[in-house]
């Protein structure tokens, strides 16, 4: 027999190893001699008041073995003489757009601008120390996607899109830790997460798929608006019958070239600001209500903000906890700051993003001759002030929190975890109005919702401008595009997710919809 059930569990009875076999018997009223088993279903930390409390969504095993395996079964199959669909990028939705297709038989040819997991560190040594850009190789271009190195938090609310168990599963399936599949707030790690893009590959291969890396698609050859040939870099050209698009909020040179082809486009709504980072033991004060040092069995402390401005969001955005800034940019010219945390959670510092919503229909007046891509010019300014503010290379301005808010230039800046380094800048008064204006009334309204968060301890680091795509590619009913027939726009470069496993769900579904027919 096997009975649910909710625990609560104060952290002085969580040091005991068997707490929760007590705790269920104590529930259901039986000798925990007859629990075989206690599988835990869910795990989150309820810290409003003073004492904290873990609960525990169980599973209560009663004279029955708990099962060995996975409910969730990936049937692969060989497809490498099957008929092939190709993915162009290589973060969670081509990953999971090329594995669907194997399981449904159809081979997957992955075309991949970046390099894969292993040598893109050289690429992100050399934008941290040297201050280079490759274009093709950051963190945001390479295998994996942007997720790979900023974090791999899995936490969605797009529960609607598909089969979120599913999407964790094949994580565990491919390395992850099954505690993914526990959290409310799931992370993998910034330090394991390759390991397991690289196990995908290695699943995609060995099965029959192919993938190509530091293969930048060029050109899309159309007839009859019908996708033929898409053209790489060196020339070569490609035939091709369906084309899943999944290069990602940052491909720029994607957008300019349909534009170019006068192919659809249309201008989304979007948020950007700063990265704020304060010290991690401030935050953890301020949730766990502690002195000093957190207790042993918290993991280091997060917050979820937001906060109505004007009439528009500004809220926080990828919060790290125990994290490092990043820099994120895609090319040099430009500074993006991003966040990222190891599976630990063990740095010193916390940091988030802290953006305001951009409507593109109201606020971009001055960029309409831009058309469909007006966002991603008001994006690209934003970056190249954060450039030269910086000192023209990839060192980001920056500004002690009490400071931006007072409108005051600050005389030197708390320490960071920010590599490439920091510069004092004005930035209260060199972001937009739009943008540094309502920050200013949100960090206010943030301390009073945290006391302790506004403080002169915390650094706000700019810019935090890539928090989703500005540009989306239409799909009809069908996930096709309505003008070219075989291009399946996908991702969150097609504006249809907001994070790795929104992205996995969608490149499923375009796998799906892409074999339609074939």
């Amino acid at each position: 027999m096997i009975e649910e059930l909710q625990l609560r569990v104060t952290l002085k009875e969580e040091e005991r190893s068997d707490i929760l076999v007590i705790k269920s018997a104590q529930a259901l009223n039986i000798d925990k001699e007859d629990i075989t088993g206690v599988k835990v279903l869910r795990k989150s930390i309820d810290a409003r008041k003073a004492k904290i409390i873990l609960n525990y969504k169980v599973a209560v095993y009663i004279r029955e073995m708990l099962p060995k395996t996975s409910d969730y079964k990936f049937d692969y199959k060989d497809v490498s003489k099957e008929k092939a669909i190709h993915i162009i990028g290589f973060g969670p939705a081509g990953m999971y757009a090329a594995l669907r297709c194997i399981e449904l038989g159809f081979k997957p040819i992955v075309l991949e601008r970046g390099k894969n997991v292993q040598d893109r560190r050289r690429d992100l040594r050399a934008i941290n120390q040297d201050h280079f850009v490759n274009e093709d190789s950051n963190y945001c271009f390479g295998e994996g996607g942007a997720g790979t190195y900023s974090d791999g938090k899995l936490y969605t609310r797009s529960l609607k899109r598909g089969d979120v168990r599913r999407i964790f599963e094949n994580l565990v399936f491919h390395g992850a830790t099954d505690q993914i599949l526990v959290d409310a707030h799931p992370h993998i790690g910034t330090n394991k997460l390759p390991k397991v893009v690289q196990n995908i590959r290695e699943t995609i291969l060995k099965y029959g798929g192919e993938i190509y890396f530091e293969t930048r698609v060029t050109d899309f050859i159309i007839k009859n608006n019908k996708l033929q040939a898409i053209q790489l870099q060196n020339g070569e050209e490609m035939p091709v019958n369906r084309v899943i698009l999944a290069t990602g909020h940052s491909a720029r040179d994607i957008f300019y070239l349909l534009h170019k082809k006068e192919i659809a486009l249309e201008a989304k709504s979007f948020a950007m600001g700063v990265r704020v980072e304060h010290p991690q033991h401030i935050i953890d004060a301020i949730q766990y209500h502690c002195e000093g040092k957190r207790h042993e069995l918290l993991s280091a402390a997060s917050y979820s903000l937001v906060q109505q401005v004007n009439d528009r969001g500004v809220y926080s955005f990828c919060m790290c906890p125990g994290g490092f800034i990043v820099p994120a940019a895609t090319t040099n010219g430009e500074v993006v700051v991003n966040g990222m945390s190891p599976s630990k959670r063990n740095n010193l510092f916390a940091n988030s993003g802290i953006v305001v919503e951009i409507n593109v229909d109201r606020d971009l007046h001055k960029y309409e001759h831009f058309g469909a891509l007006k966002g991603l010019e008001y994006q690209k300014n934003l970056e190249k002030m954060a450039f030269t503010a910086g000192g023209r290379s990839q060192v980001a301005p920056a500004q002690r929190l009490t400071d931006f808010v007072e409108g005051k230039l600050s005389t030197d800046l708390n320490p960071s975890s920010y590599q490439p380094g920091l510069n004092s800048a004005p930035l209260h008064s060199l972001l937009p109005k739009l943008i540094g204006s309502n920050l200013r009334k949100g960090f206010q309204a943030f301390g009073q919702k945290m006391k302790g968060y506004y403080t002169s301890e915390a650094n706000v680091v700019g810019v935090e401008s890539r928090t989703s795509s500005p540009v989306c590619i239409p799909r009809n009913e069908k996930l096709e595009h309505p003008q070219i027939q075989g291009l399946f726009p996908c991702g969150e470069g097609g504006g249809y997710a907001g994070g790795i496993v929104s992205a996995a769900m969608d490149g499923e579904r375009c796998a799906e919809a892409a074999i339609v027919g074939l």
